[in-house]
């Protein structure tokens, strides 16, 4: 079986958007990590990232995470992330991958696309 890892974009108002599937690992990191800069280079500062179709996550994934973060930071923009509604009640793996190694509350965790982009919505607790 072939895994695919695929990160597409889009903006939604004042956010911009990067969907990731497949496998965020050592050999799929970089690519993602050049997403991010990119999309910080053409001048968005505000960045969902919807992590909900990704089922593996290794160390070096969450590296770019941190990462990403750091760098959103720098430039006072805001990151959300993306996971599962049904992460909150199962853990999906990213989010389980987060609390184990102690940086889930680093990030606003929110269970769909629409709860990130608006004003309203509460991230999910940690």
């Amino acid at each position: 079986m072939v895994v695919t890892f695929k990160v597409t974009g889009g903006e939604q108002g004042e956010w911009a958007v990067l969907q990731v599937s497949g496998e965020l690992d050592l050999v799929t990191s970089p690519v993602l990590r050049q997403r991010v800069h990119d999309v910080v280079a053409d001048g968005h500062h505000c960045l969902v990232l919807d992590l909900s179709e990704v089922f593996f996550c290794d160390s070096s994934g969450v590296g770019v995470l941190i990462a990403a973060r750091r760098l959103i930071r720098s430039c006072q923009g805001r990151l959300r992330l993306v996971l599962p509604a049904r992460g909150a009640a199962d853990g999906s793996h990213v989010n389980r991958v987060l609390g184990a190694l102690g940086v889930r509350r680093l990030f606003d965790v929110y269970g769909d696309v629409d709860a990130a982009l608006g004003d309203e919505g509460e991230p999910l607790s940690a």
